[in-house]
């Protein structure tokens, strides 16, 4: 695609290029100012590229805005649905915006009251909802016209766990059925829980791209962590540790052995060892790098999700792609 986006003398997305396989999830993560809704907004025919394009369903963003909004939905950072109606008058006021057959709108609003496990409210005015039921409710807007392609800024933004678990839920249904996702977050544990692909920007650039197993490996390698029961044990543990393994680190005060894996067979090994040991252990664990860890070693700071996270508080807009 190699998008790019200036704003007067700031670059605000540079040469952002990026691949989604149809019927999967791509995460789109970095820092704030980093360029994500910027990038959105572009490929969403919101905002025009200074050059460079990109092509959503199969359809050029400059060439074809119409087919390309023809062929996606778009959740925002904050639910747009109408407080003053209903959940079904919302949906249906969509339908009707698209010029769709009645009959279908009426089926449809049904349909997807129900996937959202809205059905039992769908007749309730909107501003009586939750959080999580506004997030529910918007997304089940953008799919009136099932679009094959949908755009998510920062989805679970405001929800408390409850919801945003539930929220994951829904999206992985979606995928389950084709529908293909890209989404802005800042929650990294989102992008390890629902994306196949991640792709982290900073300061307009891609810096990095692959599935979280493989960004996690950039980040260092796993680590068999050992928490003996009795300081007297330690010496002797460390030993052990060491005829089994590389890298051995110590910490006295918490009485944990950390040992350099490569995974599941390192901890299953050891645990064997020191089973036979006759040292007694509280707990055996394999840790792996988790996506803070590497966002904190790509962009040199970790990732701080906020309510009021937007990428636009540096520019009239941002750019990505």
């Amino acid at each position: 695609m190699d998008l790019v986006k200036h704003f007067g003398e700031t670059i605000a997305v540079d040469g952002v290029t990026f691949s989604i396989p149809r019927g999967s999830v791509m995460g789109l993560l970095g820092p704030n100012g980093a360029g994500k809704t910027t990038t959105l907004r572009m490929l969403t025919t919101l905002s025009r590229p200074t050059s460079g394009t990109g092509r959503v369903a199969g359809h050029d963003i400059i060439e074809a805005p119409d087919a390309v909004r023809r062929s996606m939905g778009l959740t925002g950072q904050a639910a747009t649905v109408d407080e003053l109606l209903t959940g079904r008058e919302n949906i249906r006021l969509i339908g009707r915006l698209y010029g769709l057959p009645l009959r279908y709108i009426r089926d449809v609003t049904d349909e997807l009251l129900e996937r959202f496990s809205l059905a039992d409210a769908g007749d309730r005015i909107a501003k009586t909802y939750s959080g999580g039921m506004r997030r529910r409710l918007d997304l089940a807007v953008s799919l009136v016209a099932r679009p094959p392609v949908l755009f998510l800024d920062e989805p679970t933004t405001g929800l408390d766990p409850r919801s945003r678990a539930e929220l994951w839920e829904v999206l992985r249904g979606l995928v389950r059925d084709g529908t293909t996702l890209l989404l802005t977050t800042q929650y990294l544990e989102e992008a390890d829980q629902i994306a196949d692909n991640i792709v982290v920007i900073d300061r307009g650039k891609v810096i990095a791209a692959g599935t979280p197993t493989q960004l996690k490996d950039q980040a260092g390698r796993a680590s068999v962590v050992l928490t003996v029961s009795f300081a007297e044990d330690l010496a002797r543990a460390e030993e052990l540790l060491r005829s089994c393994s590389t890298g051995v680190h110590v910490e006295s005060a918490s009485r944990r052995l950390i040992a350099q894996a490569t995974g599941l067979d390192d901890m299953a090994h050891i645990g064997q060892v020191f089973a036979r040991s006759g040292i007694a252990v509280d707990d055996l664990g394999l840790k792996r790098p988790s996506l803070d860890d590497v966002f904190l070693q790509l962009t040199g700071h970790r990732a701080e999700p906020s309510a009021d996270d937007s990428d636009a508080d540096h520019q009239p807009e941002e750019a990505r792609a």
